[in-house]
């Protein structure tokens, strides 16, 4: 049912924010993630029922600042020192596997459907993705996050979530070429170089950085000073923005999707550097922000844009879901086997790795406003992504049963 009401932008706004918190509360009430109940808020207000609100540009700007503070909020829960120590011994093991085993058996499912080469590839990478935001908030619930698994799977969450965004922005840049073979290997190698660039950036910033962090406590001191030092108020909360603003700049520049510079930018800036206190002030105002207004609008819009009647390849639909659980479950248990992890604990690291969450979410959002899937796609990877984060807790939680505690 579709009452065609076009209604004023701030009308649009209040009844999206409320409809979204409401159902996002009704879910946390029932131990599950808040943006399961938002989107639905989307689904039921939008054109998929109802109809009384309408995805316009000014609520995409809004989802947009919505998915940038997502990322950094993502990316201030990611310590660098972790995603090194992910990639040592036999932790890479499970990273790889974990991440590349989905990512193929996405690519083969777009493949035996007949899928055109990019909506194939982003298939794969909605598939190989570990919602890092979810994978944390489930472990917390359970009270299994400081343990060793749990740390486990929070380090190859991280590596699949690196991964994932670098990949993107190599697949964003060659989007627009007419994929012909020659076409792409130049452009290709384009996005190699500008990757390149873009980490050694990065690995700059990160020495520079740790250099500093070794004089003690300079610049926590440092940024201590400067905010007494100015008059204005939030002064902190701006320049961790600017800071953030600048890396998305120069990722765009580069040619790649902002959010890949903001969730980076994110990640340089840790405890040892902000200072404890200052970290919690920017996480808080940030969280705040986002959690309190611009994420609910963003998972409603993701509502607003679903449309359940354009899927009408139920084979495609079946193929995906199955494939994204046992594609995760497989590739963490195997990798963990082959790391040295007993039968029970390599299965947990399965289950533990399957939510898609947030992140799926944010990149199947990016792959369908660039135009390389369609309406179908894309809803099909939203039940994707609600149905793997609202089973990976009841799966843990009979994984974590059948050890000792």
């Amino acid at each position: 049912m579709d009452l065609n009401i076009e209604l004023p932008f701030f009308t649009n706004l209040l009844i999206l924010l409320v409809s979204a918190k409401v159902f996002g509360e009704i879910f946390e009430r029932f131990k599950q993630p808040a943006m399961i109940g938002e989107i639905l808020a989307g689904i039921i207000i939008g054109p998929s029922l109802l109809g009384l609100v309408h995805l316009t540009e000014n609520i995409k700007v809004i989802s947009e600042l919505g998915i940038f503070l997502l990322v950094i909020l993502a990316g201030l829960e990611i310590n660098i020192d972790d995603i090194l120590k992910s990639l040592k011994g036999k932790s890479l093991i499970i990273s790889i596997m974990a991440f590349f085993v989905p990512l193929l058996c996405g690519f083969a499912v777009g493949y035996f459907f007949g899928l055109e080469l990019m909506t194939t590839m982003f298939i794969g990478l909605c598939i190989a993705i570990t919602a890092l935001p979810v994978s944390i908030r489930i472990l917390m619930d359970l009270g299994k996050l400081n343990t060793e698994v749990g740390q486990k799977i929070i380090s190859v969450a991280i590596f699949d979530d690196v991964a994932a965004l670098t990949i993107l922005g190599v697949l964003l840049n060659i989007k627009d070429t007419n994929m012909s073979f020659s076409a792409v290997a130049i452009v290709a190698v384009m996005s190699l170089l500008k990757l390149i660039v873009f980490i050694a950036l990065l690995a700059f910033s990160y020495y520079m950085i740790r250099r500093l962090s070794r004089k003690g406590n300079f610049l926590e001191t440092t940024i201590d000073k400067f905010i007494l030092l100015v008059k204005g108020k939030e002064t902190l909360f701006a320049a961790f923005f600017a800071f953030v603003l600048l890396f998305s700049s120069v990722t765009e520049a580069l040619g790649f999707h902002f959010i890949i510079g903001a969730f980076f930018a994110a990640m340089l800036l840790s405890e040892s550097i902000l200072g404890k206190e200052n970290l919690k002030n920017i996480e808080k105002t940030t969280g705040s922000l986002a959690m309190g207004f611009l994420a609910p609008i963003f998972f409603a819009g993701i509502g607003l844009e679903f449309n359940i009647s354009s899927i009408h390849n139920i084979e495609l639909l079946i193929s995906i879901v199955l494939v994204s659980y046992l594609s995760k479950i497989i590739g963490g248990y195997f990798g963990s086997r082959f790391a040295g992890l007993h039968h029970k604990v390599s299965l947990i690291m399965g289950f533990g790795l399957n939510a898609r969450g947030i992140m799926e979410l944010v990149i199947a959002n990016i792959a369908f406003k660039a135009g390389i899937i369609d309406n179908e796609i894309f809803s099909i990877l939203v039940i994707m992504g609600v149905l793997t984060t609202l089973t990976t807790p009841i799966m843990l939680k009979w994984g974590f049963s059948k050890i000792k505690k």
